[in-house]
């Protein structure tokens, strides 16, 4: 008997709802990281030796040639990120002040981290699942640790968003059905992933070793288009080259590189947690547990995605597996026998994230697809895929619920000493005076960076130096001092600040206590003195 609808009452299916376009999630993504990274995007982080040196290569570039600082052209690192620099002064021009110059930096570093939040999505969503690609958006945006990184104008935000970028195009080769222009497309991943090396060679672990691996091991596109996107991003970098070699530089180049290449294998060590008599990892893990909880516990579920993803058929897990792999690898090593700083732990963080979405998206796709295929065990497949999406959602929502704590007490606790310690010396210390900073490493230190445009910075430690020099004037941020990175031990610095006067001192989450003293000026007979530097 077949039933029949009521005169006038037309007999209509449920609508099915229609999912949210990629594109609308990744535009979403922009503009909330972009919003949390720009608050006070100045007062929430002071400033950071690198971002100095950084500014300054960034205006020499806009003034043409080669990147340089007082001492020459510089080669440690590409140039990629200091011609970006250029290109953003050019358009908003350069503020004069230095730590004005550095937070307007820290805005386009915001929008590059904005950018990198719209292409987190659109992997995830090609390689997994739009609902994957959501969570994956809300722990970027609010990681605490991802957010600091973003939030100084350091190189890593940019080279990281060349290298998803690189990725995305990537994952459309691994399709059974290739695209047409498939070889313009493996030149373009590889264009992207040569912009990464240009902005940092280290880069180059986490692009064309997962390159290499893939084609050994057969994974991912097929192997002559992977040979494609590698020999292309080593024909961008080898442009760069080709440049420095023709313009006489070659010299500079190699012994810059030879320099770098110590420190990245550890046969240096004047940097990082592994350096003589700095704090031990494990010390500042524990230090920092409750700003970055968070970050750590996704850290720890990493190894889990990647067996999720090795075992699995599809190529484009694969590939991740491979970017997750080269990224674990090369921090596993800077940990035992490199160079580690903070900063590199994010080339880890964001494919940590990357591969966590991902593996999840894969993993309740092969529950729900035993479940199908199991029809006399539906019910306990159901229960096993309810007990996988709790369990997935409650670990997001615990980790958000930490992230956005952390964000909230970052942002409303105030940290710009040194912007504090500049606006104070312009009003109090005549320029030009002679400044003693008890601060730096190679470098020489934040204080040098940040001072040097208005006074002459050194490290004239002993009574000597002092009387030869006229240093009246003493900066020291304790807490470079008491975690071992200063040009002084901490006892002979506490001595040498007790001879002073205190005139200005500022608290903040970076430097601890950041304090200037005037000091009084040593007879200009003045013997050496022990204990007080070098």
């Amino acid at each position: 008997m077949t039933a029949v609808a009521t005169r006038g009452t037309p007999v209509t299916s449920p609508k099915r709802r229609q999912p949210v376009p990629v594109l609308v999630l990744a535009g979403t993504a922009f503009v909330v990281t972009a919003v949390l990274r720009l608050v006070n995007v100045d007062r929430s982080g002071d400033l950071f030796v690198d971002e100095l040196i950084y500014r300054e290569l960034g205006i020499s570039a806009a003034q043409g040639g080669f990147p340089r600082t007082e001492d020459g052209p510089f080669f440690l690192h590409p140039p990629g990120f200091f011609y970006l620099e250029a290109g953003w002064g050019k358009v908003f021009g350069f503020a004069p002040d230095v730590a004005a110059g550095v937070y307007e930096i820290r805005v386009l570093n915001a929008l590059l981290a904005a950018g990198t939040a719209a292409l987190l999505v659109l992997v995830v969503a090609r390689a997994g699942s739009r609902t994957a690609a959501v969570g994956a958006m809300a722990v970027f945006a609010l990681d605490p640790y991802i957010i600091r990184q973003n939030n100084r104008a350091m190189l890593d935000t940019e080279t990281m968003f060349w290298v998803l970028a690189g990725y995305l195009v990537l994952l459309t080769l691994t399709k059974d059905t290739l695209p047409k222009k498939k070889n313009v497309r493996a030149m373009g991943a590889g264009l992207l992933f040569g912009l990464a090396v240009l902005t940092k060679e280290h880069s180059a672990l986490i692009t064309l070793v997962p390159l290499l691996l893939a084609v050994f091991l057969k994974w991912g596109p097929p192997r002559r288009l992977l040979l494609i996107t590698g020999s292309t991003a080593v024909m961008a970098y080898g442009l760069y080259f080709s440049v420095v070699a023709a313009t006489g530089h070659l010299d500079a180049w190699w012994h810059a590189k030879y320099e770098g290449v110590n420190r990245l294998i550890g046969v240096v060590q004047e940097s990082g947690f592994n350096a003589p008599g700095t704090p031990s990892l494990a010390g500042r893990l524990t230090e920092e547990l409750t700003t970055y909880g968070s970050t750590y516990a996704m850290l720890a579920l990493g190894p889990l995605a990647l067996v999720i993803l090795l075992r699995s058929a599809n190529p484009a897990h694969r590939l991740l597996a491979l970017f997750y792999l080269s990224a674990g690898l090369t921090l596993l090593y800077a940990l035992g026998k490199g160079t580690l700083e903070e900063q590199a732990l994010y080339l880890l963080v964001v494919p940590n994230l990357l591969v966590l979405a991902v593996a999840f998206a894969a993993l309740r796709e092969r529950v729900g697809k035993r479940e199908r295929e199991h029809a006399g065990q539906r019910e306990q497949r159901r229960a096993r895929h309810a007990l996988l999406v709790v369990a997935g959602v409650g670990f997001l929502v615990a980790a958000l619920t930490f992230s956005t704590a952390s964000y909230a007490k970052g942002r409303l606790q105030s940290d710009d000493g040194y912007a504090q310690l500049r606006t104070y010396m312009a009003q109090h210390v005549l320029a030009g005076s002679a400044v003693t900073a008890a601060d730096g490493e190679a470098a020489g230190g934040t204080s040098k960076w940040a001072l040097k445009d208005r006074y002459r910075i050194g490290d004239w430690l002993t009574p000597r130096a002092r009387a030869e020099e006229k240093v009246r004037y003493l900066v020291v941020p304790w807490k470079v001092i008491e975690d071992g990175y200063g040009r002084i031990k901490e006892q002979d610095a506490r001595v040498l600040a007790s001879q002073g006067r205190l005139l200005f001192s500022a608290e903040g989450r970076t430097y601890g206590t950041l304090a200037l003293y005037e000091l009084p000026l040593p007879p200009a007979d003045a013997p050496p003195g022990a204990g007080h530097g070098r």
